[in-house]
């Protein structure tokens, strides 16, 4: 079973980028491709002085419509000339209702293409627009830093394991593409004696791939480095991967943001595509 319902999200019109990357996903997979553009009133009414409220608002949703109206012309001209399957659509959102609205999409799509969101690039939205399709809408998010898809996507998969939730559901969710690659790597770092899988860490999980025909290894790394995200892009470097496979925010995102974890430092480091789940 592949992806058949691709989603991307676009925000500003200097997300060409993702765009391009989304496209050559539904391409390669025979996807139907569904473009969602969303105009943002980023306007805070509580902020201004009485009375005025009302005529901020209005124009600030005036102006997030002719964004969205706008966005969604030039993608269709982009679209045209494309042999895929696709839709547009387009919306006008205040950013306290983003997460919603992006996860009622976002449940019903197979893979959700974007944009590393951590990075002085990404666009105002980035951040929220991932972190919605991911909590709220429960789907598989391609990250594809650099906005463009290598011509060898998933040959090499380095699936970073930590016997989590997290980690198995973007697992299931990638295993359209584990089933193609020439190679899988499941990458353990400094695993606990004392744990559930005690002497054979990732042995359970390279027998159940390689009952689907996964060419799946194991590697035990020690933990060399003060971050997890550095061993893991370090490794993905040293076995040449075009992909890694992990599960996102397993503590929470108040955490993350305050004292940085895994998943926000492995999008800000690395170069390769990520697929994350959650």
């Amino acid at each position: 079973m592949g992806y058949k319902t691709i989603l991307t999200v676009i925000t500003s019109e200097g997300q060409q980028n993702q765009l391009a990357a989304a496209i050559e996903m539904a391409r390669r997979e025979d996807a139907h491709l569904e473009v969602f553009c969303l105009g943002v009133d980023h306007s805070q009414t509580g902020y201004y002085y009485a009375g005025a409220s009302a005529y901020v608002f209005q124009e600030n949703i005036d102006k997030a419509m002719a964004s969205a109206e706008s966005l969604e012309t030039m993608i269709r001209k982009r679209l045209q000339g494309e042999t895929i399957r696709w839709s547009v659509e387009s919306a006008v959102a205040q950013v306290g209702g983003l997460t919603t609205l992006i996860g009622m999409r976002a449940r019903f799509a197979d893979l959700v293409v974007l944009t590393r969101p951590y990075s002085e690039t990404a666009a105002p939205d980035a951040e929220a627009v991932t972190e919605a399709a991911l909590f709220e809408g429960g789907a598989p998010v391609l990250i594809v830093p650099r906005g463009e898809l290598p011509e060898t996507l998933a040959r090499r998969v380095l699936i970073a394991w930590d016997q989590s939730e997290e980690a198995m559901t973007a697992i299931r969710r990638a295993m359209p593409m584990l089933a193609k690659a020439e190679s899988v790597e499941i990458t353990v770092i400094d695993p606990s004696p004392h744990g559930p899988e005690r002497s054979d860490p990732g042995g359970a999980l390279c027998q159940m791939l390689t009952r689907h025909g996964v060419r799946a290894s194991i590697a035990v790394l020690a933990r060399t480095m003060p971050q997890i995200s550095e061993i893991l892009a370090q490794r993905a470097i040293e076995i040449g991967a075009d992909l890694i496979v992990m599960g996102a925010y397993g503590h929470s995102r108040f955490r993350e943001a305050i004292l940085g974890g895994t998943t926000r430092t492995m999008l800000r480091k690395t170069s390769i595509p990520v697929l994350m789940a959650r």
